[in-house]
Order: structure tokens, then sequence, then C-alpha cells
């Protein structure tokens, strides 16, 4: 089922998110519905709270709008390590639509989560992949793409977002 998708300011978007205690049908439900969402919308990540839900699930699919989908289900994501090395490049946000800002961010993380049927994965993710994965990871974590800008580079993004 698609879902309205929260816009900033909502206060659900500033909020820390719960972790994921039962594997169940709810659950996969869940999933289903940010990934339905995610394609509608049209984009490319989608965290749970975005839809009005406090848990720790992202889902995302960085090749879809190149190519064949390839989605990928994130429950109660970590990050263990970041690279040093950064990258800087334009994001949008499907709770701040029409916005995009230059975000810096690790150019490599490593990112330990776990699949609806419970094995445990833990991979390294590069470049776009890892760019989308700590996008969405913020969003659990209560951030938006405001929250990672300088103060003068956000306060003149928000005031264009609200002209």
């Amino acid at each position: 089922m698609i879902r309205p998708i929260l816009l900033w300011p909502d206060p659900v978007l500033s909020q820390k998110c719960a972790p994921v205690l039962a594997q169940d049908d709810k659950l996969r439900a869940l999933c289903d519905d940010l990934l339905e969402t995610m394609y509608a919308a049209p984009g490319r990540g989608l965290a749970a709270p975005q839809i009005g839900v406090l848990q720790r699930v992202f889902v995302m699919d960085t090749t879809w709008k190149e190519g064949e989908r390839s989605p990928r289900i994130f429950i109660n994501p970590e990050v263990s390590d970041a690279s040093q090395s950064r990258l800087t490049r334009p994001e949008g946000c499907l709770s701040i639509p029409g916005v995009t800002a230059d975000v810096e961010r690790a150019e490599a993380i490593t990112l330990a989560w776990t699949a609806l049927d419970g094995s445990i994965f833990v991979e390294r993710l590069t470049g776009f992949d890892a760019v989308c994965a700590q996008h969405e990871f913020d969003h659990l974590e209560g951030l938006v793409t405001f929250d990672r800008l300088p103060g003068d580079q956000r306060r003149s993004i928000e005031a264009s977002y609200f002209a």
C-alpha cells in the first residue's frame, strides 16, 4: 500500500526510532509499504519514520532508475565504521520535496543489519550506496538533510523552502 510521506517540519521526523523487536507479518507489511511508497514517490530510499512509523527500518534501491530493481530492506541497521575520506554530493529527500543540498558524508561505511528472515548481514557500502544508506540511517536518528548543513546554508535553504 502506498502511504503518505510526512513532510518536514513534521515533528515525527525529528524523533529517534525504536528498535524492531519482532520479525512478524506486521513488519513484512511495513517493509512492503515502504518499498511500494518509495518506488511510487519516486525515490531511492525511504525510512519508516517518513511514513509515520518510529521503528528502525529503511529500504533502498540505488539502481532501479538506471536499470532493474534491486530492493534492499534494512532492519535495526548500525553503522560500525565510516571512512575518513569524505565526499560531497547533492541530496534530495522525499520529506523535503523540491530541495537539494550539497551534503558531506563518509565515502564508505560498514553497515550491519537484520533481514526480514532474521539473517544478520554486515557489508561495506561505498559511493552512492553509502551516501543513500547514511541519509536513510539519519532518518532513524531523527535527522534530516537540513541537520547536516552549516548554519548559513541551512538558513538560506530553509528560507527558500518556506518562501
